[in-house]
């Protein structure tokens, strides 16, 4: 396979595997509507799986097929680019405030989740129990948004971003269509986004994890991306930024998680010393402008999209 080659595979992928996700969620959540299941559960489960899937199934099959490192790369990189560039691009145009609530909730859950997966990848491996954890983790927080969403007038930021994108007024026929629909094209355009990345670091000669961090999660994080500047054009700070840190939450929990329990994973231990630093810290500077200022002004903004291009320029700079 020639470069070219590769590309192709890898923008076809890319195209299809962001396109059948949407039209997975859109089909799922409304078929779930129709039978009466409420707005809440529809938005914390099908569509909060629906918007990780291209992470999802990407690093669940690369798991599968013993690529451990395109896996791993592709959650720890896509954490990185929704802090470093989507939120920092986003909030370089439009300046966002930060509510308590997720000043106390979500950023704490998220710093909690963090720690945990350090602690879990630390020992350079991803075993089939490291998955049972973080599934698990997954498990109490879908619970927690349920329960929270349930009892509180007001929902917090991350639940009522899911919930805005259940799809409205489609019919069970409709909705069944594009479910199948997804389901058979998800998989597949995984495949085809898989093999292109495989291809291409083999052709560049460097290593699975690069092209993971860098271009496969760069294209995953791209319906984040289309989200967070959706909200920002509706002044809706909170919902953006809820968005990306339940993103965030749901791949390091789902997307780390499942693919842990369909395959044991070694890790690469520049992912350990050089890309889980990396994510951690990108998350400690979001979290310290949330808390202290209360905002993400167009400085902050401007450092958190300058560390996502100075680590990208590293990472392919060692590489090459």
């Amino acid at each position: 396979m020639s470069l070219i080659t590769a590309l192709v595979y890898l923008l076809v992928g890319f195209v299809l595997l962001v396109w059948s996700a949407d039209r997975l969620v859109a089909g799922a959540s409304a078929l779930a509507r129709n039978f009466g299941v409420s707005a809440l559960v529809v938005g914390v489960t099908i569509v909060g799986f629906g918007t990780s899937a291209p992470e999802m199934v990407v690093s669940a099959l690369a798991s599968l097929e013993g690529n451990p490192s395109l896996a791993v790369g592709n959650a720890l990189g896509s954490n990185i680019a929704n802090v470093g560039l989507i939120l920092g691009l986003t909030c370089l145009l439009y300046p966002m405030s930060v509510e308590k609530s997720t000043c106390f909730r979500e950023i704490p859950a998220l710093a909690a989740v963090t720690a945990l997966t350090a602690l879990l990848m630390i020992d350079g491996s991803l075993s089939r129990i490291d998955g049972v954890i973080l599934a698990g983790g997954l498990a109490l927080f879908i619970a927690a948004m349920l329960y929270r969403g349930r009892r509180e007038v007001d929902l917090d930021p991350a639940t009522q971003a899911l919930m805005n994108e259940i799809s409205q007024d489609m019919t069970n026929r409709a909705a069944t269509v594009w479910t199948l629909v997804g389901l058979l094209v998800l998989p597949l355009s995984a495949q085809i986004l898989v093999t292109g990345a495989i291809e291409m670091a083999t052709l560049l000669g460097v290593s699975e994890a690069v092209i993971g961090l860098t271009i496969v999660a760069l294209g995953t994080s791209l319906p984040e991306l289309a989200a967070a500047m959706a909200s920002a054009l509706r002044k809706e700070d909170d919902l953006c930024i809820g968005n990306i840190l339940g993103s965030n939450l749901f791949n390091l929990l789902g997307v780390l998680g499942i693919a842990a329990l369909i395959h044991p994973m070694t890790i690469e231990s520049l992912l350990i010393v050089r890309d889980l630093p990396v994510m951690a810290f990108t998350f400690l500077m979001l979290a310290g402008m949330a808390v202290f200022a209360g905002r993400i002004g167009r400085v902050s903004a401007g450092v958190l999209l300058a560390t996502y291009v100075i680590y990208q320029f590293v990472v392919f700079q060692q590489a090459l």
